[in-house]
C-alpha cells in the first residue's frame, strides 16, 4: 500500500469550555508553536469521542463532558501529501489543572477577545465560533 492509500487519516479534538474561557494548546509538532484545541489520532478500535477525550486528557490533564459534535474539519495539502479529517466535540470542563504535557509546548485558558491574538493551525478558529454557539456561551 502506497503512503497516498493511508490518506486520509482520522483524528479528533476537543473544544473544552470553563468560566467562558476556551482551552488551547501549544503544539510542539509541526506546525510547531502554532496553537490548537487539544486533539490528536484515533487509533483503531476507538470511536472519535474516545480519542478526543483520551487526547484531551493526555495533552493538557483536563477532563471535560463532551457532550457536542461540532463538526469534521479537514486538512489537505498536495505537498508533502497530507489529508486529516478531524472530528471535533465540544463540551464543558469537568475536573484537572491544565498543564502542558505529550504534545503539547504550553496550555492556556482564553477569552474570546484574546483569540485574534493567537497563531492558530487551519480550522480552529471555525471550530470555536461553532462549539461556542453550540453551548451557549
Amino acid at each position: 500500500m502506497t503512503a497516498l492509500q493511508q490518506l486520509p487519516k482520522l483524528g479528533a479534538s476537543a473544544c473544552v469550555w470553563k468560566d467562558g474561557k476556551v482551552l488551547l494548546i501549544q503544539r510542539a509538532k509541526p506546525p510547531f508553536g502554532l496553537w490548537s484545541l487539544p486533539g490528536g489520532h484515533v487509533e483503531f478500535g476507538e470511536t472519535a469521542l474516545a480519542a478526543a477525550e483520551r487526547e484531551l486528557l493526555e495533552e493538557s490533564g483536563v477532563v471535560a463532558d463532551l457532550t457536542a459534535f461540532v463538526g469534521l474539519y479537514e486538512i489537505i495539502r498536495e505537498t508533502p501529501a497530507f489529508h486529516y479529517a478531524i472530528a471535533c466535540y465540544g463540551g464543558v470542563w469537568r475536573f484537572g489543572e491544565a498543564h502542558a504535557s505529550s504534545d503539547a509546548l504550553d496550555t492556556r485558558w482564553v477569552a474570546p477577545l484574546e483569540l485574534d491574538s493567537l497563531d492558530f493551525v487551519p480550522n480552529v478558529r471555525e471550530a470555536i465560533a461553532r462549539a461556542r454557539t453550540l453551548l451557549g456561551f
